[in-house]
């Protein structure tokens, strides 16, 4: 049987409760199906096209596949077709927001390792997940050479020889007869580099657009920079004075320009992000042989060595050895577990303290592995947020093309000249304004990723500047992200003693522990007395301090060996352990002394921060139960708390809670990765590992939360950036267009009138976001 909340394997017998219909693979699930209910369900099933990706029919497999290239909604379309148009491939969906390709197929009919290749083209390029993108600056070079020498050596013809013409005042020379032509044809051969070679990605994305059947704001400008120089290239060859090729130059470089400061911008925001540990293990080491081999050879049963430090490899139990297992990757589980021989283990957990041999599972899988699948499997099906810009293009596009030609068309019907009625409707593409436009969005991204940057968060995607704002529910993970992740020395409650005695002896022999509750003691202590005949339990460690006999851990562990436990330290360790801490018991000659209280401490800025969402439903997900959620349930700013829950249920949880609104997640760890992909707003602190940042949409590198606000804030002043870019963009059409439908204007003054109307969207942009 499968949890009815993650779909997990439950356990015999699973988990129920009479008020709650299904089975659970755990006590977390049930509370989230509990307290979300059948509501949230039936609300996800009503809009199920974007929570989740179709099942692999059978006979087929699936692949994941990153596409460089992607930028808009209708490269989704686009790059959906060019899978969909494989012999062989059964479904293509792709997501621009993740730049992510979810690829389902016939093995039998397509090679796994020619997807890639036959996946790419047209600008676009599919790679597997785990490959680096290459940067070739080429788009530098395209932008450099074409745009600005080419552009540059036609705009000098203009200036010297053909604008001075146009306003009434004699050129440098004599212009008749061979000398325009030279001009002329010299104008013609830079513009053709400029608007071919620079403008390629502009005329590209004309071009999916159109396969798509979704007019984007490139399909605008292209048909402004195509047109002018298609009238000009005819107007050239009957003879002509009037070129209007400096129009095709001002719209392909000036949109270049803004989408090269919108790349500059991020790559520059990325380099903030540091090395982050890989996670995924690769090899394994078979005992007793001591062979270092690839994990995808280990068979169902093999026996692996895994020393303290290093990660399990898959799914298993315990053969032989005792240890503690850190599992705060897979489940966010602050405390270390003892593991057994018998006991499961999972792939991708941390052995602390002393070596394990595990014996592989009968699938040989690893529980991260199946974290990683689940997060491509979320990003690939998780629609792009397409931008603003583009859904108005899907209405604006087709009602400007419409109205020049229905302007030529009137004129001509009306007996105007073909080349009047040409130019006619040549000026109302171009005064629409498709620069402006084109930049309004580019531009005010850039602007909000730069202030960003400037307060250490990198946006990995635009998408956060139009979701953010939007945000009902912020859900936080609480290992690593509302605690700081590390165990520390909280209080030390003496008994029989002083507070420096227990705690030093504690130390002397913590320090012959790799386990991190022994690690928070002995890093509270500078100078430890000299500790001998040291041996460690699974309860704790034993040895000799300064002569005598000394026991640290556990209280069981010294039960088991009859020493006496005083009534106040039993008091003593119920209480630690209910305030949430690790009690460790001290003691020597046959006696236990006192209580060290150990934990995960929750960050010092962490109400602070809670506070700022007060006007939104703050919710926590912990893999932790007990006393540790139950601090977090009592504080004012929390309104909700879901404990004990698996990173799988930290996604679907994440997906109910949308049911109700737009969810931002904030996370740190793998265990978090599904959940920070499925919200409609991720953001990872990159102090934790690189899956979670490869699956948020933010990630704050300084590691203080204190930033999660300002990314808020940012996003919230750089939507509203945007909008007025856009306003701008199209109030000034308003009055522009029906200038040009009624020939007030020609295509240079609708040149100059666009360029303007680009440069007040510039400056709008560049203005300051706020402190």
């Amino acid at each position: 049987m499968s949890c009815k909340l993650c779909d997990l394997p439950t356990p015999d017998p699973p988990i129920t409760a009479p008020d709650t219909d299904g089975e659970f693979c755990c006590r977390g699930c049930l509370e989230v199906q509990r307290r979300l209910g059948e509501d949230a369900e039936a609300a996800l099933e009503d809009n199920d096209d974007d929570l989740g990706t179709e099942p692999v029919p059978e006979g087929c497999e699936q692949a994941f596949l990153a596409v460089d290239g992607m930028h808009c909604s209708t490269c989704e379309v686009f790059v959906e077709s060019l899978g969909s148009d494989i012999d062989g491939v059964d479904a293509a969906e792709a997501s621009y927001a993740s730049e992510l390709l979810r690829v389902v197929y016939d093995p039998d009919r397509v090679d796994s390792e020619s997807l890639p290749e036959r996946l790419s083209g047209y600008g676009y390029e599919a790679r597997l997940p785990e490959e680096s993108a290459e940067d070739d600056g080429s788009d530098v070079v395209r932008f450099l050479i074409g745009g600005g020498f080419f552009g540059m050596m036609a705009m000098l013809w203009y200036v010297l020889f053909l604008y001075p013409t146009y306003f009434g005042y004699p050129p440098l020379v004599d212009l008749g007869g061979f000398a325009f032509a030279y001009i002329a044809a010299n104008i013609w051969v830079f513009t053709s580099v400029v608007l071919f070679y620079t403008g390629y990605p502009l005329l590209r994305g004309a071009y999916v657009s159109l396969r798509a059947g979704r007019p984007n704001t490139d399909l605008l400008v292209s048909l402004a920079a195509v047109g002018a120089y298609v009238y000009s290239t005819l107007a050239l060859a009957l003879g002509r004075t009037e070129l209007y090729f400096d129009v095709t130059i001002a719209i392909v470089l000036v949109v270049t320009a803004g989408t090269q400061y919108e790349s500059r911008i991020k790559r520059r925001a990325s380099d903030l992000l540091s090395e982050l540990t890989e996670l995924r293990v690769e090899e394994a080491t078979r005992h007793p042989s001591g062979e270092v081999v690839a994990v995808s050879t280990v068979e169902p049963g093999d026996d692996l060595l895994v020393k303290p430090g290093d990660r399990i490899p898959v799914d298993g139990t315990v053969a032989e050895g005792s240890a503690a297992v850190d599992e705060a990757l897979v489940t966010g589980e602050s405390l270390p577990r003892s593991k057994t021989p018998g006991d499961d283990v999972r792939g991708g957990t941390v052995v602390t303290n002393a070596p394990l041999v595990v014996r592989a599972g009968e699938e040989v899988t690893s529980t991260l592995d199946r974290l990683v699948e689940l997060l491509w499997r979320i990003q690939s099906s998780r629609p792009g947020a397409q931008r603003l810009a583009d859904r108005l293009a899907t209405v604006f596009v087709p009602l400007v093309v419409v109205l020049a030609m229905a302007t030529t068309g009137w004129l001509l019907a009306s007996g105007a000249a073909p080349a009047e009625a040409l130019l006619t409707g040549l000026t109302v593409l171009i005064v629409s304004c498709p620069c402006a436009l084109g930049l309004a969005t580019p531009l005010a991204v850039a602007s909000g990723t730069r202030a960003a940057a400037a307060r250490n968060v990198v946006v990995a995607t635009p998408a956060l500047f139009e979701a953010a704002p939007e945000a009902d529910t912020v859900v936080f993970d609480k290992t690593g992200t509302l605690t700081t992740g590390a165990m520390t020395l909280r209080e030390v409650r003496p008994v029989d003693t002083d507070r420096d005695s227990l705690l030093a002896r504690a130390a002397a022999l913590e320090h012959f522990s790799a386990h991190p509750i022994a690690t928070a003691i002995t890093d509270a202590v500078e100078e430890t007395p000299e500790a001998a005949d040291v041996e460690t339990h699974e309860r704790g460690v034993s040895g000799s301090v300064d002569g005598t006999a000394t026991l640290v851990g556990h209280p069981s562990l010294f039960a088991d060996r009859g020493w006496t436990i005083p009534e106040s330290v039993a008091d003593s360790t119920e209480s630690v352990r209910s305030e949430g801490s690790v009690p460790v018991v001290v003691g020597w000659d046959e006696r236990a002394r006192g209580v060290v209280a150990v934990g995960d401490e929750t960050r010092a800025e962490w109400e602070a921060v809670a506070e700022t969402f007060a006007d939104r439903e703050v919710v926590v997900l912990t893999g932790d139960e007990g006393a540790s959620a139950d601090r977090l349930r009592a504080d004012p700013n929390v309104d909700r708390v879901f404990s004990g829950v698996k990173p799988a249920a930290k996604a679907e949880t994440v997906r109910r809670l949308r049911a109700d609104g737009t969810v931002a997640m904030v996370g740190d760890g793998s265990n978090d990765a599904p959940a920070l992909a499925a919200a409609d707003v991720g953001i990872a602190l990159a102090g934790g590992t690189q899956l979670a940042t490869e699956a948020a949409d933010a990630v704050v590198v300084d590691d203080d939360l204190r930033s999660v606000p300002d990314t808020f804030d940012i996003a919230a002043a750089t939507n509203r950036r945007i909008k007025s870019n856009l306003a701008w963009a199209f109030g000034y059409n308003a009055v522009a267009i029906p200038l040009a439908v009624f020939g007030l204007l020609n295509p240079l003054f609708a040149a100059v009138a666009m360029a303007s109307s680009s440069l007040l969207v510039v400056v709008n942009s560049s203005r300051s976001l706020g402190p």
